[in-house]
């Protein structure tokens, strides 16, 4: 039996003020509150720019014990280096603090544009590079998010499962690939929107679908779900609506 872990895509939004935060409520005190409702966070500003260790180490003492973050993978690796010729720039990611969340740090995401055609060779040389271990011996879980169709295939799908790494099942609004595939020991589940990209809540009957599928995974596995459909604020309240029907589902 593994665990679910529901959240959301970054926690600074302007439009959640005054709706999923309290009127008042300090921007310093945004992630500690997010956390008491939500069972995990990805870090998106990773993605832009280096974080510093500190700032790790603020938001692990921030939220409850049992809390999972999620670190999205600088896009200079992802998206300028397009994952090649990246030694150094891997050491220097994982170098900036990643793991001073400690016990709390969940899977890296690698979310490739959707310039960035499937190539075999380059694909499995970045993923025989990344680190499989914290420095303490914790193991680090990767997911890969790709955008471009050419992935959807059984050899790129193989290649991950080769390398342990979880194919992100994307909802995007038809947008980009949607593939359901189990290629690790976990699932990684991005929820951007299914009417509208980064716009649209999920409605009662969607909500009821994905918490039945991720009652099915979690059977066997951890399951990570985050919620990306930030624009109008929807997602911390379309991600507890998940937490509660998982909740009423007698799930971990």
């Amino acid at each position: 039996m593994g665990r679910a872990y529901i959240g959301v895509s970054g926690w600074t939004y302007a439009p959640w003020r005054g709706d999923f935060y309290p009127k008042g409520l300090t921007q310093k005190n945004e992630l500690a509150y997010a956390s008491e409702r939500l069972t995990s966070i990805e870090i998106n500003g990773s993605f832009y720019a280096l974080q510093k260790p500190a700032s790790y180490a603020k938001w692990r003492d921030q939220t409850p014990d049992d809390f999972v973050f999620a670190v999205k993978g600088s896009r200079f690796i992802s998206h300028m280096k397009r994952l090649g010729d990246v030694e150094e720039a891997l050491a220097t990611f994982f170098g900036s603090g990643v793991y001073e969340l400690g016990p709390k740090l969940g899977p890296v995401l690698w979310q490739l544009p959707e310039t960035f055609r499937f190539d075999a060779e380059r694909v499995a040389a970045f993923f025989a590079q990344v680190p499989r271990h914290t420095p303490d011996g914790r193991p680090v879980r990767h997911a890969l998010e790709f955008r471009s169709a050419t992935f959807d295939n059984a050899d790129a799908l193989a290649l991950l499962r080769d390398h342990d790494v979880a194919c992100v099942l994307a909802d995007t609004a038809g947008r980009w690939p949607k593939v359901d595939s189990d290629t690790s020991d976990f699932r990684y589940v991005r929820l951007h929107g299914d009417k509208e990209l980064y716009v649209s809540g999920y409605s009662t009957a969607a909500l009821d679908a994905w918490a039945d599928k991720v009652r099915g995974w979690v059977r066997e596995k951890d399951v990570f779900v985050y919620f990306d459909n930030d624009v109008k604020g929807y997602a911390p309240h379309d991600a507890q609506a998940l937490i509660d029907r998982l909740t009423e589902r007698g799930l971990p």
